[in-house]
Order: structure tokens, then C-alpha cells, then sequence
């Protein structure tokens, strides 16, 4: 066999970015409400348009088999998805088996003490988990149901576990960006990376965004008065930009979708519980993966309709933020596509 024939499958875009990092939403559920990710009153995707978890572990393997290495599992809240272990040691095979190199989730650490232990033995090293106030009162008033005590106890269990964890926080005027210092030596006092996000136009929800943005270039501002921050190439696959904090030994990341997109770097995509496939977060553009999947027992047209959809992923996105467009980016909610 050529070294050509033996060399692992890739997805190439039409900008020549490869994809290998694959994104899955295992459920548009979640056991908290953050004002600015859902509405109060969610009306749920009905549980009859879910990939069943045999054909989530079908689609993530036909991913692995096109040259995915990673895939992160989000939600909603992975963790609520019945018999959600089932199908994070299905994909957890694929490392043991050397075809991919990282299988990590994002959650919001209420489930983590029941299930932080099985993660580790099924592979995952490292979570995100989504903080955005060490105070009581004001967690409970951003989530709406969360208890903080429950998410800091889940950290602790994941640590015990053997987890690495990153903590991320979306940065939100008004509400938690005084607290950013102080949750910043918090994440670095416990051995956590940290990363702050500036809030996205997804979905309608119940607040005005607007009065919720802020840009990051004015929260580094703002730190730099405290912090000597240091600009750093580490890379976790993902969109955020790392400095090193001198003063506290730790890694900060930015997200900044608004304020500087990462879009010229992006090697993911992402695959919603119902199957459908979106090539850029902020766009609309989708790939409708259920009906391949379903209509044949082998994989020659899922295969086919991913390598189609690769084929129109986009350059970008352009998320506005301000006071006349009202509207979301994109109407669907993050908890649809998955974080």
C-alpha cells in the first residue's frame, strides 16, 4: 500500500480549511434556563425527532471515518439525555482504537457528581464547564433553576475523577463583568483555565441583548489594569484565543464572535440532535443528515451528503449586536445547535 492510500481520510473545505473537529448537540434539553441562551418557556424539539443514541454513534463514526479527531457532546445539557454513558463510551472506542484523539463535552456541572467518574473511564480528559457568577443569588437569577452549591460540588467530583476542566463564562454588562477578576483567580486558584465569550444573537429570548453585550476588547482592557496578560499560540482545536496571566500562572481564553470572528481558522462542524448539520454557527445554511442516515443500513449516502455539505461551508458569519436589529442572527437557539 502507497503512503498516499495510507493516509488518513480528510475533509477539506472549500477555503482549503480541514474539518476534524465535530460538534454534536445530543439534546436541545437542559435543566437550567440562562436568560441569555433560552426563554423561560421553552417549547422542546418532540422526543420522536431525535437520533436515537445508535444513530448519533452511527453519525459520529461516520465523521471519524472521514478524518474527525474530535468531537465535543453539548446540549442543551448532554448530561440530562437518558442513558446519555451509552453513547459516550460508543464513541470513547474510537480513541482506545487510535482513530481520534479527543472526546470532550460542555456542561453546566449539575450532573457532573453521577456521572464525572464513568466520563473518565470512557475516555474523556478534559470538559468545559459553563459558570458565569461565583454568587449564589445571582446564579440562580441568570440560570433561573441552577443552584450553584450543586455545579461547584460537580467540579469538585470531576478534579477527584481525574477531569481537566475549563471553566467558561459569558461576559455579560451589568452582570458578572466587575466579577471576572475575582472568578479568574477562583478558576486559576483551583488548578482551571478560564474562558470568557461575548454573548451571540441566537434565538429570541426574554432579555435585550443589547444591554447584555460586551465586547471583550474592553473586559482584556479592563483586566490589563490588573493582570499582566500575555498572548500565547495555545490552541485547544477550538475558537478561542489564549493569553498566559502572569500573576496567577493560568490560561485565559477569549471567544469573540462579535468583536473579532475566527472564522478564517475554523475547522468545525455541527450536528444538532435531530440530525441536521450546520457548516457555520452563525449561518443558516444546514445539512439534512437524518434522512441519509435512515435510508440505508450502510453509510454510502450519509457519506455522500456530509462530503456535500463540506462542500458549502461558508467563509464566516457576521453577528450584529445593536439597538436596530432587533432580531437574532440566526432564529434558532444555542441549545438547538449545540454551544
Amino acid at each position: 500500500m502507497s503512503d498516499a492510500s495510507a493516509a488518513a481520510p480528510t475533509m477539506i473545505d472549500p477555503f482549503g480549511r480541514t474539518v476534524n473537529y465535530l460538534r454534536v448537540s445530543v439534546t436541545d434539553r437542559c435543566d437550567f434556563r440562562c436568560t441569555y441562551c433560552m426563554a423561560e418557556n421553552m417549547t422542546f424539539l418532540p422526543k420522536k425527532d431525535l437520533l436515537t443514541l445508535e444513530e448519533l454513534d452511527r453519525m459520529c463514526t461516520a465523521f471519524v471515518d472521514k478524518g474527525v479527531r474530535k468531537i465535543r457532546l453539548t446540549g442543551g445539557e448532554p448530561l440530562v439525555r437518558k442513558n446519555i454513558m451509552q453513547l459516550v463510551r460508543q464513541i470513547g472506542r474510537h480513541i482506545d482504537a487510535g482513530r481520534m484523539d479527543e472526546l470532550t463535552l460542555t456542561t453546566n456541572g449539575s450532573q457532573l457528581t453521577r456521572f464525572a467518574s464513568e466520563l473518565y473511564e470512557c475516555g474523556v480528559r478534559r470538559i468545559n464547564v459553563s459558570i458565569d457568577t461565583l454568587d449564589p443569588d445571582k446564579f440562580r437569577k441568570i440560570t433561573r433553576w441552577g443552584e450553584l452549591g450543586k455545579v461547584l460540588e460537580g467540579v469538585k467530583a470531576a478534579q477527584q475523577a481525574g477531569l481537566g476542566i475549563k471553566i467558561n463564562a459569558v461576559a455579560l454588562k451589568g452582570f458578572n463583568d466587575t466579577e471576572i477578576p475575582e472568578m479568574l483567580k477562583w478558576a486559576h486558584g483551583q488548578g482551571m483555565d478560564m474562558t470568557v465569550i461575548e454573548t451571540m444573537p441566537m434565538g429570541e429570548i426574554d432579555e435585550d441583548r443589547t444591554d447584555q453585550y460586551l465586547p471583550l476588547s474592553l473586559l482584556r482592557a479592563n483586566l490589563e489594569r490588573q493582570f499582566t496578560l500575555e498572548d500565547i499560540p495555545f490552541n485547544t482545536g477550538g475558537p478561542a484565543r489564549y493569553v498566559k496571566v502572569a500573576e496567577t500562572g493560568g490560561k485565559l481564553g477569549f471567544i469573540t464572535p462579535m468583536t473579532h470572528n475566527f472564522c478564517e481558522s475554523c475547522n468545525r462542524v455541527r450536528l444538532t440532535c435531530t440530525g441536521t448539520l450546520y457548516m457555520c454557527l452563525g449561518q443558516n445554511d444546514a445539512a439534512d443528515l437524518r434522512a441519509p442516515l435512515r435510508a440505508s443500513e450502510g453509510n454510502e449516502l450519509l457519506s455522500d451528503a456530509i462530503d456535500e455539505a463540506i462542500g458549502r461551508k461558508p467563509k464566516g458569519h457576521d453577528f450584529i449586536i445593536d439597538r436596530t436589529t432587533r432580531q437574532p442572527a440566526v432564529a434558532r437557539h444555542m441549545s438547538v445547535t449545540g454551544g
